[in-house]
């Protein structure tokens, strides 16, 4: 690479980094919140529990995610790699919130990912990945699918020269998400015509994931049912489905409706087979999440790129700007926080109750607000004492006035610590008769 584009993909590196520093210390409560706070939360517990990749624990105890009670919290999904790096960063460097060193790392691979664009694909789409909304938005959450993105786009650029380090990288990204493998299956098209090379890839990529898939075993509790992902609610080749992934989100939201056309010039089946095998096969989990287009989004910056090169150059700059303007529309709403009292609530629990408190803190099951009180519990109401059995002692609510009743029976029967009219804290260890 020239010098001078050495340069030019540096600074698009820098503007990388600062727009994804935007809101880098706002609240984990905004779009996604959820499966960012289940994330967080496993970091979260390394911290007070000790680091034990092989052991992470979350801090839903509900038998929501898995069918069973989870008493330990153990969340056995993708290997908290990401994770544990976020919590030996908590750890060495306490001035900063562990919430903004998984951002930082999320927002380190986002950057990896540009620059090495950069230099597999040219400077356009590398410019491209940098500063699409949706990119920037995710290239800034508590996920591990950027990490994982970068650790896949790497494997793929070291391969031609260095199979055994593109396999450990492989085998990291796998690790990482095991829907890594879509993204990374190029490596089909670079070792195809070298079967060794492509088995002893495999081989290096593929066992660290199968030994975490065995261990994970041991801890049915903590695996969440995942096989509606697939094709749980038959949507696949529908109608529906095509809507879905096609015009609302690569078509709406990715593309800004304009970056179809540049799009549409550079598609490639090199990066485009293993999108469509994606889409096709987490059919479900593409249409319900669009954080499940995480992974494509090195593709569509691809594709994208080699479009606009293509284009008369006032035509690519008009489609550019309507597509990151467009797009931004929409993606602009990820980053409020929609119910900042469910923050505040928790902050306050927080500093009321014992670090070893068990919480119930209802939130139509949805773990944010349970996050938000730095406690394990409980992300639901309803049989309250069979919670209590199992060791709930405390209810926070931001449904002070509920409909139902449940707050104003627990009100009625254990002590208040405090009520208003955003949010109610009740001591479920303290009958009051």
């Amino acid at each position: 690479m020239k010098k001078s584009r050495f340069i030019l993909l540096i600074l698009i590196a820098v503007l990388a980094c600062l727009l994804r520093l935007w809101h880098i210390h706002y609240p984990i409560a905004d779009w996604h919140s959820w499966r960012q706070s289940d994330t967080a939360a496993v970091a979260r517990n390394f911290l007070q529990f000790g680091i034990d990749p092989l052991r992470p624990r979350y801090d839903d105890l509900s038998n929501i995610q898995s069918g069973k009670d989870n008493p330990m919290g153990w969340r056995m999904v993708e290997f908290p790699l990401y994770q544990t790096m976020g919590a030996i960063l908590g750890k060495l460097f306490p001035q900063l919130p562990l919430e903004i060193w998984l951002r930082l790392l999320t927002i380190a691979a986002s950057i990896g990912t540009t620059i090495i664009l950069g230099f597999m694909t040219g400077i356009l789409p590398a410019f491209v990945f940098a500063v699409l909304p949706f990119s920037v938005f995710y290239g800034r959450t508590t996920l591990p699918d950027q990490f994982m993105v970068f650790w896949a786009i790497l494997s793929l650029y070291l391969i031609p020269k260095h199979l055994f380090f593109a396999a450990i990288s492989g085998a990291v990204a796998l690790l990482a998400k095991p829907t890594a493998g879509f993204l990374l299956f190029p490596v089909v098209f670079l070792l195809y015509k070298n079967p060794i090379r492509l088995f002893v890839y495999s081989i290096i990529s593929v066992l660290p994931l199968a030994a975490w898939r065995m261990w994970i075993l041991n801890f049915p509790e903590g695996i969440p049912v995942s096989q509606w992902l697939l094709n749980g609610n038959g949507i696949r080749f529908k109608g529906a489905w095509f809507h879905w992934l096609f015009a609302k989100r690569i078509g709406e939201l990715i593309l800004g409706y304009w970056g179809l056309v540049p799009f549409a010039l550079g598609i490639s089946a090199f990066w485009g087979v293993g999108v469509l095998l994606y889409f096709i096969v987490f059919a479900s989990g593409n249409v319900q999440h669009d954080y499940y287009q995480i992974l494509i989004i090195p593709a569509v910056s691809v594709f994208v790129g080699r479009g606009l090169k293509k284009m008369r150059p006032m035509l690519a700059v008009a489609c550019f700007l309507f597509m990151i303007a467009f797009s931004w529309y929409t993606v602009r709403t990820y980053y409020w926080i929609n119910h900042p009292e469910i923050v505040e609530a928790g902050e306050v629990a927080d500093r009321l109750l014992p670090s070893e408190a068990k919480v119930i803190a209802p939130y139509s099951g949805d773990t944010t607000f349970l996050y938000q009180t730095k406690r394990q519990g409980w992300p639901q109401g309803f049989d309250i004492e069979d919670k209590i059995r199992m060791g709930a002692t405390h209810y926070v609510t931001v449904s002070p006035t509920d409909a139902n009743g449940e707050t104003k029976d627990l009100a009625g029967r254990y002590t208040v610590l405090i009520r208003n009219e955003k949010y109610a804290i009740i001591d479920l260890t303290r009958p009051t008769k």
